[in-house]
C-alpha cells in the first residue's frame, strides 16, 4: 500500500479528484468516479472488487469507516485535511471515507423484457433514486437520454445506493431509437393517459419517464404504444396534478413487478 498525506489544493492528484467531482466530461474521459461512504464502497466491493484509491480525512472517521479502511489496508490511501476532504464529499456529514473507482462497462442481457427509459432528468438525486427503484423492481436495463444528468456523479451514486453496480445503465441514447427497437410494449408515464392499473404488464415492457418539469416530450409520447397515467384522488386539481418523476417511476415499476409475481 502507498500512503500519501496531501495538504495542498495545488497537488495534481487532489486537482484531478476535484475534476471528477465537478465534471461529467472528466468522469467519462477517465472512466472513473468517486464513491462516498461505507455502504457504497462495500456495494462496489461485492461486485467489482477493491477500489483504486481510498481517501480519508485527518481526524476521526466513523466506526464503520474505520473498519472498512482496516479491511482495505492493502489499497493505496490518501490522507487529506478535513476541509479538503469536505470539498470532495457530496454530503455535509460524511462517514469519513471515499474511494476512487473505475466506472464499469454496462453488460446488457441478450434478451430484455423489462426496461426503463429516462428522458432528460436533471437532478442527480432524482436519477439515483429512480435507478435504485429500478434495480429493486427487477428492471434489466436503464436507458438515459443525452439530456439526462450523469448517472456516475457522486450525488447520483449516493442516490442510487449501489444500483449502478447491479443495473446496466446505458447513457446518451436516442429515445426514439430505443422505443422503436424494443421488442415489446412501450409505455410513457404522462399526466393524461390510460389507467396504469388497467394495463397488462406481464409481457415484455419498457416504461418511459420524463423530465421533472416538462415530462415526456411530444415526440416520445407519439412513439410509444400507450401513454398511461397513475390515477389519484383529486387528480387535476392545482395542488395534486401529478406525482414527481421518482415517485411515479416507483409506482409503475412495482405495478409491473406485482403483476409478474401473481402469474
Amino acid at each position: 500500500m502507498a500512503f500519501k498525506h496531501i495538504t495542498s489544493r495545488d497537488n495534481p492528484i487532489f486537482k484531478q479528484l476535484r475534476k471528477l467531482v465537478d465534471q461529467s466530461r472528466e468522469r467519462k474521459k477517465t472512466a472513473s468516479t468517486l464513491l462516498e461512504g461505507v455502504h457504497l464502497i462495500e456495494a462496489y466491493l461485492q461486485v467489482y472488487g477493491e477500489p483504486r484509491l481510498l481517501i480519508i480525512p485527518e481526524g476521526q472517521s466513523s466506526v464503520e469507516a474505520t473498519g472498512l479502511i482496516q479491511q482495505l489496508a492493502d489499497v493505496d490511501t490518501m490522507l487529506l485535511p478535513t476541509l479538503m476532504f469536505a470539498e470532495l464529499a457530496p454530503v455535509a456529514s460524511s462517514s469519513g471515507v471515499m474511494a476512487l473507482v473505475d466506472i464499469p462497462e454496462a453488460q446488457v442481457p441478450a434478451s430484455v423484457d423489462f426496461a426503463l427509459l429516462i428522458e432528460d432528468i436533471q437532478d442527480p438525486g432524482n436519477l439515483g433514486s429512480m435507478l435504485r427503484t429500478a434495480a429493486a423492481a427487477g428492471v434489466q436495463v436503464a436507458y438515459l437520454t443525452k439530456g439526462c444528468t450523469d448517472a456516475w456523479s457522486p450525488k447520483a451514486l449516493r442516490g442510487g445506493q449501489g444500483a449502478q453496480f447491479v443495473l446496466p445503465v446505458i447513457e446518451a441514447v436516442d429515445a426514439l431509437e430505443i422505443v422503436n427497437s424494443f421488442a415489446g410494449q412501450t409505455l410513457a408515464l404522462t399526466i393524461h393517459g390510460e389507467d396504469l392499473y388497467q394495463q397488462s404488464l406481464r409481457d415484455p415492457v419498457l416504461f418511459a419517464v420524463g423530465n421533472e418539469g416538462a415530462g415526456i416530450s411530444a415526440a416520445l409520447q407519439s412513439a410509444v404504444n400507450t401513454c398511461v397515467t397513475i390515477p389519484m384522488a383529486h387528480q387535476g386539481t392545482l395542488a395534486i396534478e401529478s406525482l414527481n418523476a421518482a415517485a411515479a417511476t416507483a409506482v409503475a415499476l412495482f405495478e409491473c413487478k406485482r403483476q409478474r409475481l401473481s402469474q
